[in-house]
C-alpha cells in the first residue's frame, strides 16, 4: 500500500489517479475529506481516503498503518493564519517522518523544491530545506525530489497570470526585468518521476533535480500564458519595487491573494536544476507552451478571479 499525502493537491491527486488506474494499491491522504469526497478530483475513483493532517501527529499513525511506502507532496506556498511554512512545510514533514519510523514505514518520497535549502535567506525554501535535511537525516530510505516550478490545469503559477488577465484589459504587468529563470515541468511528467523511483531502489539517498526541456525566462512565461487564452495586450516591464507594492496591498485587502511578498521574493532565485535528472524517468518531457496549455487554460472571467482571490 503507496500512502500519498495532499492527495488533492496538483500532484498528488495527479498520482493517485495515474496508481488506481494501473491497479496499484493507493491510499489517499486529504486534509479534509468531506470537501474530497464532494467536489474533489478523486471523487470518481474507487480508493482508500483517509482525512489525516500533518501538523496534527495524533491522525498520522492511523493512516500509515499497512503501508509500505509514503509518498510526501504536502507543502503551502502562501501562508495562512495558522498555516505557516514552519507549521506544514518543515514540522509537518517531521511528525510524518517520525510516524513513519514508528509504524515501520521504510520508504519515502519526499517532494522538495529546487533551491531548497536550510539556510537560504527565504522563508519557503528555508521551511523545505529543513524538511529535506530532516528526511535526508532520518532511517528511512528516502529519496527527494527537487522539481522546477510544476504547470498544469490546476498549477498556482501560469494560472495566476491567467486569471490576472481580465483585471489587466489593455496593460499587462512583466513582473520586474522579466529574465528570472525557470524550466518549468508538466505535472504528469513530475508523477511519471515519482512513479519511477517509487520503482527504483538505485535512487535511495539521492536528490534528483526535475526541469522540463527548456529554460524559459518568466518573460516567455508570460507571454505564452497570454497567447494560451488567447489575450492580447500590451506588455509593460514593471519595476520590483511598485510591483512589491501593489502585492502588499493584495496581502492587506485579500484573504487569497495570488501572489505574497515572500513568493515575490524567489524571484531572485535562479529556478533551473544544475543536474536535470528527468530522463532518468521520461523519454520526451512536455514543453511548456501556448499549445500544451490551450486545452486547460481560458481566459477567466473577472467573476471568477475575484471570488478566487477573495476566498469564495
Amino acid at each position: 500500500m503507496i500512502v500519498v499525502t495532499g492527495a488533492a493537491g496538483h500532484v498528488g491527486s495527479r498520482l493517485v489517479r495515474r496508481m488506481a488506474e494501473a491497479g496499484r494499491p493507493v491510499r489517499a491522504l486529504v486534509h479534509n475529506l468531506a470537501s474530497a469526497r464532494k467536489g474533489g478530483r478523486l471523487t470518481d475513483l474507487s480508493i482508500d481516503m483517509l482525512e489525516a493532517d500533518v501538523t496534527r501527529p495524533e491522525t498520522l499513525a492511523p493512516a500509515l498503518r499497512g503501508a509500505t511506502a509514503v509518498v510526501h507532496t504536502v507543502a503551502i506556498a502562501i501562508e495562512k493564519g495558522k498555516g505557516g511554512y514552519d507549521a506544514v512545510n518543515h514540522r509537518g514533514t517531521v511528525n510524518l517522518v517520525e510516524c513513519a519510523e514508528t509504524i515501520g514505514v521504510k520508504r519515502f518520497i519526499n517532494i522538495s523544491q529546487q533551491g531548497a535549502r536550510a539556510d537560504v535567506p527565504y522563508p519557503f525554501l528555508a521551511s523545505k530545506g529543513r524538511a529535506q535535511a530532516h528526511v535526508a537525516a532520518s532511517d528511512l530510505d528516502w529519496t527527494a525530489l527537487r522539481p522546477s516550478v510544476i504547470w498544469g490545469p490546476t498549477d498556482e503559477f501560469a494560472n495566476v497570470f491567467a486569471r490576472l488577465a481580465p483585471l489587466s484589459p489593455v496593460i499587462y504587468p512583466i513582473i520586474g526585468d522579466g529574465s528570472a529563470r525557470f524550466q518549468p515541468i508538466w505535472v504528469e511528467d513530475v508523477v511519471t518521476c515519482i512513479v519511477g523511483v517509487l520503482d527504483d531502489d538505485g535512487t535511495i539517498g539521492q536528490e534528483l533535480e526535475l526541469g522540463g526541456p527548456e529554460i524559459l525566462t518568466l518573460e516567455e512565461i508570460e507571454r505564452r500564458t497570454l497567447d494560451a487564452i488567447g489575450a492580447r495586450r500590451l506588455l509593460v516591464r514593471v519595476p520590483l519595487p511598485v510591483i512589491r507594492g501593489v502585492v502588499t496591498l493584495m496581502e492587506m485587502l485579500l484573504p487569497s491573494p495570488p501572489v505574497t511578498r515572500s513568493l515575490l521574493d524567489l524571484l531572485a532565485v535562479d529556478n533551473v536544476p544544475s543536474h536535470n535528472a528527468v530522463h532518468r524517468f521520461v523519454r520526451d518531457p512536455l514543453p511548456f507552451t501556448a499549445e500544451h496549455a490551450r486545452p486547460y487554460m481560458r481566459e477567466f472571467e473577472i467573476a471568477d478571479t475575484l471570488r478566487r482571490f477573495f476566498g469564495g
